[in-house]
């Protein structure tokens, strides 16, 4: 249920611009109410996230295309303070890539997006207002039934100065797309290395961390109106005198009355991901969530990364219209480890256990409910309220305070060539 980009670009021509260029810019705001922030009672936040994403494509050979973009993004009416990392970007480069693609291959080098699957091992993360890129280079080879290998650097943002990614490229992998392979589905297995030159491991000990994921994402449409996706994935490796020992798994099954008035969608879903059992001291079984689009993943509020927690969760959308969808939708979330802890959306610890762990492994329960609407084909209006019922994990670390969060948004995309 991660919200993809929907809406057309709304094209415009102009007779002086060379035929080989092409100016294009994404406008977006959202406006956020947010009660309890950062857990506090009675601290309500009401302020506005603004974007702004400009790109010049050049082609000045029929096999190489250039692409530059910049964006700037501002958090109004927050204070500095409570801002937090993924909302604001002063004036800065997002991309900057060369595609050269002789016939069917396709060789991206310098600062671009990577999305594969449901992103939810690796994605842009475009509903945060700073969304993510990497440095690098990404082979692609082949059309319906393709292979990206690609060696990159995340890039983290600097709000004040300019985006860069660490020293030397960390970022490894091999992603598959098979959609001809099995009849309508799509297959795509990945194996991907994440290498650090310095950690510390969980006794002190200084060294570096070799991390392998290997698994694959499917999307499968079954007879009599049934669907079925998900992701599977294994870690291993070593983080210093550590050993790497975690995994995820997500299935999603639903159901669409396609005959029936405003096409209703079922669907049930259940996510796991390991936490650390704390029953081997050189081992590490905390899931490790990569670089996912974690927007929706637990719900609408964004509070909880895909580490160390499991969580049932019915989905039930209608779509009265072509350009109209409305969605529902209810989840119960867990600690896997009751001895690990509760992690944000962007991998960062939120509290560690007590020394004899949780007594109990409930987070907590959410309720959402969003729309989508598209006008004038280019124009998308995005409006929803979450809300999260904390459980006795939240409650016993002095994170009790029940959240609501309420948002609309409008984004805007046009294009400009000759």
């Amino acid at each position: 249920m991660y919200p993809q980009k929907e809406g057309q670009t709304q094209p415009f021509h102009w007779d002086q611009l060379p035929s080989w260029m092409t100016l294009d810019m994404e406008l977006r705001s959202r406006l956020e109410d947010q009660t309890s922030l950062d857990y506090v009672p009675g601290k309500d936040r009401l302020y506005d996230l603004t974007r702004v994403h400009g790109g010049l494509t050049v082609r000045p050979t029929e096999w190489l295309t250039g692409y530059l973009q910049f964006h700037d993004l501002h958090a109004l009416g927050l204070p500095l303070r409570d801002v937090a990392a993924n909302m604001r970007d002063t004036f800065d480069f997002r991309q900057g890539s060369l595609d050269f693609h002789p016939g069917p291959m396709h060789l991206i080098v310098g600062r671009q997006e990577l999305k594969f699957g449901d992103e939810r091992v690796v994605g842009i993360s475009d509903w945060t207002n700073t969304s993510r890129t990497w440095d690098g280079a990404d082979l692609r080879l082949g059309d319906k039934n393709r292979i990206d290998l690609f060696t990159t650097s995340v890039v983290t943002i600097y709000p004040t100065s300019l985006d860069k990614h660490g020293a030397g490229l960390t970022f490894h992998g091999a992603e598959a797309k098979l959609d001809t392979v099995v009849p309508n589905t799509s297959i795509q297995p990945f194996v991907l290395v994440r290498a650090l030159p310095r950690v510390i491991s969980q006794q002190g000990r200084p060294g570096s961390e070799t991390e392998v994921s290997f698994g694959s994402y499917y999307d499968a449409k079954l007879p009599f109106g049934f669907d079925t996706s998900g992701t599977g994935v294994l870690q291993r490796g070593s983080y210093s005198n550590d050993s790497i020992l975690a995994g995820a798994g997500i299935i999603r099954v639903g159901y669409a009355a396609a005959t029936l008035p405003w096409k209703p969608h079922i669907e049930g879903a259940y996510a796991y991901a390991t936490g650390n059992p704390q029953t081997n001291a050189s081992r590490i079984g905390t899931y490790d969530l990569q670089y996912p689009s974690n927007h929706n993943a637990f719900g609408l509020v964004d509070l909880f990364g895909f580490q160390n927690i499991k969580q049932d969760r019915l989905n039930f959308s209608l779509a009265p219209r072509s350009n109209f969808l409305l969605l529902f939708q209810t989840g119960s979330l867990h600690v896997a480890s009751v001895r690990d802890g509760v992690y944000t959306s962007a991998g960062a610890s939120l509290f560690k256990p007590p020394p004899t762990g949780f007594l109990r492994d409930g987070i907590g329960t959410e309720f959402d409910a969003s729309a989508k609407y598209i006008f004038h084909k280019s124009y998308v209006v995005n409006v929803g309220v979450g809300h999260l019922f904390p459980g006795a994990v939240m409650t016993s670390s002095a994170h009790g305070a029940p959240l609501t969060l309420g948002y609309f948004q409008l984004t805007y995309r046009f294009k400009v060539d000759h």
